[in-house]
């Protein structure tokens, strides 16, 4: 998430609970074949454990672990980073969107580069329209000693938010079921200011693409406690994509935040450069507005820290809401007025 003001920070700091014990009872994924309703018909969408906690697991510690140097823009550990989201993309059979898998630009005088997959929608008129969902794969890269420790691992900021979106360009790649086309995007320079998802909202704008929504997906490693829904939108009042999605999901996954709004969190993550450049309906998926993580920017922001059970189980609840969202015969995500 991109750095908070310190006064902000401080004030959000301070409200935290101590939740290191945040719970793990999340009730398992059930044995069974999910049915959705995709374009007025009834298709079977086996969510059965598609993706596992080891899965999940195995995603984060690579992208988290001391190797990496808490993946700063320009670095040599976001480089490991990118390729192993290349290599993720490439392994899934997901086409890169440009010429490659990255989008480069600079940032003064570091190289930088969005990671940016996609895969074509099936059906011929509906393939025009585009659903986007990202995460940002950077970090701080350091952050203040702590018993020798400097680096900022950043592991629910935001390897788990990436491991969310290689998960998903995994389901998608094998099932094909989208009618819609999709960009799967990992981007850079987020903790720099949101400068990796403004260089790709501004060159898909002036590529003209019709964007339906974009789902961003941040710092989903640890559970709410006392809530009753297991994650939250961005700007949850400036459309109906909370509505909708708690409609395709057959249950309250998605609530509102009055922290995330006290706070501007909608302007403060990477969906905020596709609202800008589109005005479509663009919001960042969490279930941390940082009162049930003590480690935001922190060197203890490690992989042993992190909910996998939950993580795994909100990941296997986002695959059919995005294909319905991916097979809806019209769009029915709106900005409100």
């Amino acid at each position: 998430m991109k750095t908070l003001t310190i006064l902000s920070f401080l004030t959000l700091f301070i409200s935290c609970d101590s939740t290191k014990q945040a719970s793990t009872e999340s009730n398992p994924v059930k044995s069974t074949t999910t049915t959705t309703t995709v374009d007025e018909t009834e298709a079977k969408v086996n969510t059965t454990n598609f993706v596992t906690e080891q899965e999940i697991k195995g995603m984060v510690s690579f992208l988290a672990s001391d190797d990496l140097e808490g993946r700063d823009t320009g670095s040599e550990g976001i480089n490991e980073a990118a390729n192993y989201i290349e290599t993720q993309f490439k392994n899934y059979g997901l086409k890169p969107y440009f010429e490659t898998y990255r989008d480069n630009f600079t940032i003064g005088e570091l190289d930088a580069y969005n990671v940016v997959g996609y895969l074509e929608g099936t059906d011929p008129k509906l393939k025009d329209e585009f659903i986007l969902i990202g995460a940002h794969y950077d970090h701080i890269g350091s952050a203040k000693d702590v018993n020798g420790d400097t680096i900022a691992n950043g592991a629910n900021d935001n390897a788990a938010g990436t491991s969310g979106v290689l998960s998903l360009a995994k389901y998608f790649t094998e099932q094909k079921n989208n009618k819609r086309s999709i960009i799967f995007a990992t981007f850079t320079a987020e903790e720099k200011g949101l400068l990796g998802s403004k260089h790709l909202a501004e060159k898909l704008k002036e590529n003209n693409i019709n964007l339906y929504t974009m789902i961003n997906i941040e710092m989903i490693g640890v559970p709410f406690i006392g809530r009753d829904y297991q994650a939250f939108i961005t700007g949850h009042e400036l459309s109906n994509l909370a509505e909708v999605m708690n409609d395709y999901a057959g249950e309250k996954l998605i609530g509102a935040s009055d922290v995330a709004k006290k706070y501007g969190l909608f302007k403060r993550s990477d969906n905020y450069a596709f609202y800008q450049a589109f005005k479509t309906p663009c919001h960042t998926v969490s279930s941390c507005d940082l009162t049930n993580f003590d480690f935001y920017h922190h060197v203890d922001d490690e992989v042993d820290k992190l909910d996998y059970p939950f993580m795994t189980k909100l990941i296997n609840k986002l695959v059919p809401v995005l294909v319905q969202m991916a097979n809806a015969p019209t769009q029915v995500i709106k900005m409100n007025e």
